[in-house]
């Protein structure tokens, strides 16, 4: 059963950050010519000399620095992990692994690709939904954590 704290239930503060989410990746878009997927754009600065690297590294860069400046104006969330260290580097490792077999990111594919209709991210978005359902379901409700 899903609970809701309803008393910090923020659609506005979501809606919002939806909003510039796709704001970004639309002049990313508008104004390089390039998809903002994210594992793409951090993989294509690894090799030297590739093209358009100040303006992916700068677009990274405020991946960064906007949440230090949130940081700055506001108490920052409570963060609360159910695993440790291994756990984390864990599922860090299967989404990577998973980005690359899947030729993108969620950014990539669930924010770019779906906006351009491009079916082969409608499935691999369905994909990355469908996984997380399904270790959701079975980490909670088969193994019991």
């Amino acid at each position: 059963m899903i609970n809701i704290d309803w008393a910090h239930f923020t659609p506005y503060s979501a809606l919002l950050g939806g909003a510039l989410i796709g704001l970004g990746a639309s002049l990313f878009a508008v104004l390089n010519g390039r998809i903002a997927g994210i594992s793409g754009l951090l993989g294509s600065l690894l090799p030297r000399g590739g093209e358009g690297r100040s303006e992916k590294a700068l677009f990274l860069a405020g991946l960064l620095v906007a949440p230090l400046l949130w940081l700055l104006l506001s108490e920052p969330p409570a963060v609360q992990f159910d695993t440790g260290w291994p756990g984390l580097l864990l599922a860090g490792a299967l989404v990577g692994i998973g980005s690359r077999y899947g030729a993108g990111c969620t950014s990539g594919h669930g924010v770019c690709g779906l906006s351009r209709l491009s079916p082969r991210s409608a499935v691999a978005t369905l994909s990355f939904m469908a996984s997380g359902f399904a270790m959701v379901y079975l980490i909670r409700h088969l193994l019991g954590a």
